[in-house]
Parts: C-alpha cells; structure tokens; sequence
C-alpha cells in the first residue's frame, strides 16, 4: 500500500481531474485546502526580515491549493498518475507536485491491511 498525494496548484483543474479519476475507476481518496509557503509568510506579521518579499507577493492574487489524499495499491498508482497526467503538465512549473509514499499499516478501507 502507498499513499498518493497530489498538490494541484491550480484549482480550476479540479473537476477535470476528478472526472478523469472516476473514468480510471479511481474513486477513494480525499480532498483538501491548501496554502503555499510564500502566502503564509504574506500573511505573517512579525517577520519584518520578509518585510520586501511579503510586498512582492502581497500584490499577486493567489488562489488555495487542492492537496488529494489516496490509499492506494502499487498497480493503482500508475493509473491515478495516468489520470492526474491527461489533465496537468507537471513538468510545467507551478502546476503540482505528485508523490508517493509507503504505508506500513491502513486501517478502515473494509478491513485491517497490512504490508
């Protein structure tokens, strides 16, 4: 078992993305809010080293991340690549990060599973 994560920079992609999961039979995983680095530090006031950085930043619109979250075989990793792959280019930059990680133990996917 593994876990998926997705970091989607850009947000207005994620209902193609997640129409392109249902047609991989992707269909479990979880979504949530994210904030970059660089808006938490515009957000920070009591880092006046940032002082110039926060004013070079404080002027970009910035939209929330979507961080997606799978607990998923080895086989269905390629598949949700795949899916991830016909909606964003993540040799562009600031288009998302994909990642995978081992998982020694999962618990309520219908049972205990084990690696």
């Amino acid at each position: 078992m593994h876990l998926v994560v997705f970091i989607l920079k850009q947000a207005e992609l994620m209902d193609d993305i997640l129409i392109h999961m249902a047609d991989h039979h992707i269909t479990g995983g979880t979504i949530l809010e994210g904030t970059g680095m660089a808006e938490a530090l515009v957000q920070m006031e009591d880092l006046p080293l940032f002082g110039v950085l926060r004013k070079a930043l404080a002027g970009e619109e910035r939209e929330a991340c979507k961080v997606m979250l799978f607990v998923a075989e080895e086989k269905q990793i390629s598949e949700i690549r795949e899916a991830i792959g016909e909606v964003v280019d993540l040799n562009k930059q600031n288009t998302g990060i994909l990642f995978a990680l081992p998982v020694t133990m999962v618990e309520g996917l219908g049972g205990n599973k084990w690696s």
